[in-house]
């Protein structure tokens, strides 16, 4: 029954306001490493392509942001193209939320909101590729990514208070939506139907002709429809793997290191607290109060958070430091003074209003030099071990830099280059139907695809601090269509399929007239004298197509969509055939009230409800703001996009 509605949440709306703004961020800047145009300072219509009050977005923003989402969408779809990206509207999406990125973050900042320095630090920390070998965040990890996507600390600190804000501003318009008990019921009423009908297929090659097209007709087709038979870029990867074991002699700690550290890291082993807190947030002050009077009369943290259609979130076992460092000072001092049990709040946040439970409040007691000499002795060893590796993985990539060959650096390692059958962009094997790389080269993959051409080796770990693979691209294939002369035999089965198809059309023309007056399928069908698949008679509850997902055959959604008593003639994918479509009655749908389901269903139109009422919010911040498209500019840079490779470089 839910499925339905939560499919909604992958249209263009749902996705606008539920994912849009958050992982934008993801699109813009994780993934594989794709170069921006550096043409795009001088295009036609100047460098921006929209202004958002008094922000801007220019056209190296759009420009980088499309050739990110393409990389991105490619693990998915290794045929995808910049090209294809940009004549499916994907480029005018992208555009629309940068625009609404902006439009919110002027909007919050007009009314005074702002997000600090410290929480956008915690943001950026949390990037995997901004984080050291110890998972921690390291500026030297961080800048080599800035310096690979190209982008600059204040670029990408705009985004992530863009989407911060968005988080913030949005989150108000979907708190306590409610959706009217029959309207519900109406709904899962509509979920509830039958259908009855049948489905007639007269197959292309049914009515294809015996002989076999000419040479003219073959070149003509090939001509015309060239993109069709475009094979994705296929790249061969040379590797080979080796182990920590290269690097040997690594002295051993002294008593003076351990000692040392043991200083630098004192606070670590001192007498410490930490409790167990639990959290919600709320948009305002008034509904923070609001809430925590629920919870004076004895309601749950967790019954009110779940009625408001919010929840709860564990902050685990933190530190007094640690929550100041996610808040405030003031809300820790609040917290780490209160009893276990007890609430704490309602407390101003750099993100709306919250109340604090605490749980559980332990503590640890302090640990002498002697006590952690063993710890300390092993994380000392990893670290020289770590720092042997780092030096010795550096000259590596030195003697990659200076020009050596993958082979000879694998000779002077004493491994074996291996190479790989034709790769796609996601990994499997090309012409090898769902075959993948070894697990050793998985995460290299995307590397060896951003490479700009073959002979360039790399080196990289596949375990960290233990196993390592260097790699080049061997051979590289782009995608192209193969000369006619290859593929002769599979043209010529489409021109034929194209011919049959006409006549399959006008076969089911006649079949579609005779069914309008009355006419059972199979009856019709029979009179065509053809020897054709028997009709598929339906007799089908909505809630079973529901249940096929993404699966569904697309005559079945078409019967689904049709109005009872019609007929409708429906052409199958890339000439195949085409389908009669009868739908004889469409039963209403019964639901009890007191269904067990609508309850969750209930909450699933909640939900759609508060996805609208964000949207419209949104457009509210927009109309505010003002926005003023550059249609010179967007032309220029959707122009230059559509020329270029299918990378977007």
């Amino acid at each position: 029954m839910l499925q339905f509605f939560r499919n909604f949440f992958s249209s263009k709306i749902g996705i606008g306001v539920t994912l849009g703004f958050v992982a934008l961020i993801a699109v813009a800047f994780a993934g594989g490493d794709v170069a921006s145009n550096a043409g795009f300072g001088g295009v036609a219509g100047g460098d921006r392509v929209a202004s958002v009050g008094n922000a801007r977005i220019d056209t190296s923003d759009l420009d980088r942001a499309a050739a990110n989402s393409v990389e991105q969408l490619r693990a998915e779809n290794p045929k995808l193209t910049m090209k294809s990206f940009v004549a499916q509207g994907g480029l005018e999406q992208l555009l629309d939320n940068l625009i609404d990125m902006a439009a919110v973050r002027v909007f919050a900042e007009r009314h005074g909101v702002h997000v600090g320095d410290r929480l956008i630090d915690s943001e950026i920390a949390k990037i995997p590729a901004a984080q050291g070998v110890d998972g921690k965040f390291s500026d030297a990890a961080y800048r080599a990514f800035l310096g690979q996507k190209r982008i600059s600390d204040e670029q990408l600190r705009r985004q992530v208070t863009e989407a911060m804000m968005a988080r913030q501003m949005l989150s108000s318009a979907e708190i306590g939506v409610t959706a009217p008990v029959e309207s519900v019921r109406r709904y899962a009423g509509v979920l509830a139907e039958r259908r009855v009908g049948a489905i007639a297929l007269l197959p292309s090659t049914a009515f294809a002709p015996k002989a076999p097209p000419s040479e003219a007709e073959l070149a003509a087709w090939y001509s015309a429809h060239r993109s069709d038979y475009v094979l994705p870029e296929r790249r061969v990867v040379r590797y080979a793997t080796f182990s920590d074991a290269v690097v040997k002699n690594v002295p051993a700690p002294t008593d003076a290191e351990i000692a040392a550290r043991y200083e630098a890291n004192k606070a670590q082993y001192a007498a410490s607290e930490s409790r167990k807190i639990t959290q919600l947030v709320l948009p305002t002050d008034a509904a923070a109060k609001a809430v925590m009077a629920e919870l004076t009369g004895g309601k749950t943290l967790e019954a009110v958070a779940a009625a408001k259609g919010l929840s709860a979130a564990s902050l685990g076992s933190v530190t007094k430091q640690a929550l100041s460092a996610q808040n405030s000072q003031a809300i820790a001092d609040a917290a780490f003074a209160a009893a276990k049990g007890k609430l704490v709040g309602p407390l101003k946040a750099p993100l709306g209003w919250i109340i604090l439970r605490i749980e559980t409040i332990e503590g640890k007691a302090g640990r002498s030099l002697d006590q952690v000499r063993g710890e300390l002795s092993q994380q000392i060893a990893v670290a020289k071990r770590r720092s042997a590796l780092t030096d010795f993985s550096a000259r590596i990539e030195d003697e990659f830099d200076n020009g050596a060959a993958l082979s000879d650096v694998a000779k002077e390692l004493g491994v074996t280059l291996s190479e790989t059958p034709p790769l796609l962009a996601d990994g499997s094997i090309f012409g090898a139907q769902g075959q993948k790389v070894p697990p050793q080269l998985e995460k290299v993959v995307s590397a060896a695809f951003a490479m700009e051409g073959e002979k360039q080796p790399q080196l990289a770990e596949v375990e960290a601090g233990k196993t390592f693979i260097i790699y080049d691209v061997g051979a590289l294939a782009p995608a192209a269509a193969p000369p006619l002369a290859e593929i002769k035999q599979a043209v010529a089965i489409d021109v034929q399929l194209s011919k049959g198809a006409l006549a399959a059309k006008a076969a089911a023309q006649k079949i579609e007239n005779a069914a309008r007056k009355g006419s059972d399928l199979g009856t019709a069908l029979a009179g065509l004298g053809i020897a054709l698949p028997p009709i598929q008679r339906i007799d089908m509850p909505r809630m079973q197509l529901q249940s096929m997902g993404q699966n569904v055959p697309m005559p079945l959604t078409v019967l689904f969509a049709m109005a009872k008593g019609t007929v409708k003639l429906v052409g199958a994918p890339r000439n195949r055939g085409w389908f009669v479509i009868q739908l004889k009655d469409a039963i209403p749908g019964q639901v009890a009230a007191n269904d067990p389901q609508l309850g969750e269903f209930s909450k699933s139109i909640a939900q759609l409800q508060a996805a609208e009422y964000a949207e419209q919010l949104r457009a509210a911040m927009r109309a505010e703001v003002g926005v003023k498209r550059n249609e010179t500019a967007i032309k220029a840079v959707r122009n230059q996009l559509q020329g270029t490779t299918g990378s977007g470089n």
